[in-house]
């Protein structure tokens, strides 16, 4: 089976006409003109949705992670509301890890627990590459979900190796990162061991989502934002080169976003993505200066303005899409995952506010 340029797997062996390839969100992401800036959203599938609180009601994390049909109909979701350019695939950063034979769980109000943190070179060896045999429900729901969504692009995503690093180490979300850091300037040897081991899943994990058909993933580095620049680089930036220069060959866009990241946005773009997601603390055109113009850059509404009334929002949303107009292309997006108290309504407004204001000035040349 090879992948052609839409994203979707070529079982036939020729290339699709249209599709996602010519999707908005695609062609953004590859810097060519489009009918209106693409939109999707972070934490889009579930969080404030009612529909997914009551599928999730009797079912924990992990386990609708492995259910295909359910990883299906959340992914489902916030396109039928939304109206959103984009699908993202319902699943957690975790998933691959713990397909690897990490002993974890994700626990209501905390996240991912690990049962016993790594520590030694023994504890990295112990976590075993990972082939789409390991992962089989994500394979199939990706697969039904080309077929669900048409011309809508999916994106893939994975956690990039620091971020898993640091929930391996600290056993769980840490505030400070001191365990993962006291690791990594202590041992760095151990470090990169556990980084580039880390690495290897990703990519494995990712090139099963591409082969089954995403158009476009999406590698998440959350914590990267408690590093400097200069460990950012020393520590960090080899290993997520190692996935994305690892994707270099598969035909999809790669998009690479991190949190508190405005001063490691150069080094980000440098890891070898076509687009940088930008959180909300940076304004988008102060980004696209650190970037570079050979990058999309995507974001970056503070999830926390969606609560506000909607001349507030809707006032924010205009500046966003302006200043977006100094990167070569953009993806709207928010800044980090959609609150858990977010009224959908606003969600489906903001789709269509930023769809009017681009189309318009596409309009008008």
């Amino acid at each position: 089976m090879s992948t052609d340029t839409t994203g979707t797997a070529a079982r036939d062996g020729e290339q699709r006409p249209g599709g996602p390839a010519d999707s908005p969100f695609i062609r953004a992401c590859r810097r060519r003109p489009g009918p209106h800036t693409p939109v999707w959203f972070m934490r889009q599938a579930g969080r404030s949705l009612p529909e997914y609180r009551e599928i999730r009601a009797s079912v924990p994390m992990l386990e609708s992670c492995r259910r295909p049909e359910l990883v299906t109909e959340i992914t489902l979701q916030p396109v039928r509301r939304h109206g959103v350019d984009a699908a993202i695939l319902f699943s957690d950063i975790v998933v691959p890890v713990a397909a690897a034979g990490v002993d974890l769980d994700i626990v209501p109000g905390t996240g991912p627990v690990v049962a016993e943190p790594i520590r030694t070179a023994a504890d990295v060896e112990r976590i075993r590459l990972i082939t789409r045999d390991d992962v089989p429900y994500v394979d199939e729901a990706v697969r039904q979900l080309v077929i669900e969504l048409g011309d809508t692009p999916l994106i893939g995503f994975a956690g990039a190796p620091f971020t898993l690093a640091s929930y391996l180490v600290e056993g769980g979300p840490s505030r400070t990162h001191a365990k993962t850091k006291a690791l990594m300037y202590g041992d760095p040897e151990l470090w990169h061991a556990l980084c580039g081991r880390l690495a290897e899943v990703t990519l494995a994990f990712l090139r099963v989502q591409i082969e089954a058909g995403v158009s476009a993933v999406q590698l998440f580095d959350s914590w990267a934002g408690a590093l400097s620049e200069a460990d950012y680089r020393r520590y960090v930036l080899p290993h997520s080169a190692a996935v994305l220069s690892g994707l270099a060959d598969a035909g999809v866009p790669r998009i690479h976003f991190g949190v508190g990241t405005a001063e490691l946005l150069g080094a980000m773009g440098e890891a070898g993505a076509d687009v940088v997601g930008v959180d909300w603390r940076t304004p988008l055109d102060v980004a696209t200066g650190r970037i570079g113009p050979d990058k999309a850059v995507q974001g970056n509404l503070d999830p926390s303005v969606l609560l506000a009334p909607w001349p507030v929002v809707e006032a924010e949303v205009r500046r966003i899409v302006d200043q977006g107009r100094a990167a070569p292309r953009h993806v709207f997006n928010l800044g980090h995952g959609v609150l858990p108290e977010t009224d959908p309504d606003v969600l489906t407004r903001v789709v269509a506010l930023v769809h009017e204001l681009s189309s318009r000035r596409a309009d008008q040349g």
